[in-house]
């Protein structure tokens, strides 16, 4: 089995790609930082033996794209899953960042994250089942202010999911969107975590859990996924509770988070 995985060098795509290699899988990975990703690499080839191709890619650039799926059939590579881990995410009111950094979550999240599937599917193995995951978010589960564009993006992700997975039942191939709400994967992940207190700790998933089940459920076709029960639990909340009374409610935590931040 090759599993290809996009944003390899960032906390959570290093998570996945360790988690294939213990499972014995060959990797195709890709990231913006080629430093990182040769990093990721060795490291992997040292302790678990497996296959491991590697190139770095700008997914926002369609040549850049174009050139990694040109290395994966130089290679001879035939994929079984696709991992969408790369993501961006910019903290803050729509009027405190300029139109470039908006821009920018859209761009990464969800025109290059189509882009990178479109032509991955070229890729799969033509006897076997492939699976896509998109790493969406728990954000996706409602109106999110001080976030809205990052999670308007993630709701995009997560329509786009199930109506995928529906449209290629038949290609073979199934779709799974992770939804997680906190993971420590950087710095200022961390902080805003703990900046949320005991909300922030409740709504966290160790990222060894998220990517071990994400795998299981992938393989056996599941179609969505949100890690821990309290999340669980906010996004059955997020169907049922009226969107302005949530965006109410959002607004109001995220700003005191924010303070607390600044």
């Amino acid at each position: 089995m090759t599993v290809m995985i996009t944003g390899a060098a960032g906390g959570l795509g290093r998570a996945f790609a360790m988690e294939c290699a213990a499972r014995g899988h060959d990797l195709l990975l890709t990231d913006l930082s080629a430093e990182g990703l040769g990093r990721v690499s060795q490291g992997i080839r040292r302790l678990y033996g497996v296959r491991v191709f590697e190139k770095s890619c700008d997914i926002t650039d369609e040549r850049a794209v174009d050139e990694l799926i040109a290395y994966a059939n130089g290679a001879g590579l035939r994929l079984d899953m696709l991992l969408n881990v790369a993501g961006l995410d910019r903290e803050g009111g729509f009027l405190e960042r300029g139109f470039g950094d908006i821009s920018a979550i859209l761009r990464v999240n969800v025109e290059a994250t189509l882009r990178v599937t479109h032509r991955a599917l070229s890729l799969r193995r033509a006897d076997g089942r492939f699976h896509i995951v998109f790493v969406s978010s728990l954000a996706s589960m409602y109106p999110m202010p001080l976030k809205a564009t990052y999670a308007a993006s993630k709701r995009f992700l997560l329509d786009f999911s199930i109506a995928l997975g529906r449209e290629l039942e038949r290609e073979n191939v199934s779709v799974l969107a992770l939804c997680p709400g906190g993971m420590p994967t950087r710095d200022d992940c961390i902080r805003a975590i703990e900046a949320q207190g005991f909300w922030g700790r409740a709504t966290t998933t160790a990222l060894e859990t998220v990517t071990r089940r994400t795998i299981a459920k992938a393989l056996r076709g599941k179609k969505v996924y949100v890690p821990g029960a309290v999340n669980l639990l906010f996004s059955i909340l997020g169907k049922v509770v009226p969107p302005l009374a949530v965006a109410k409610l959002v607004y109001r935590r995220w700003s005191s988070v924010q303070k607390k931040l600044a």
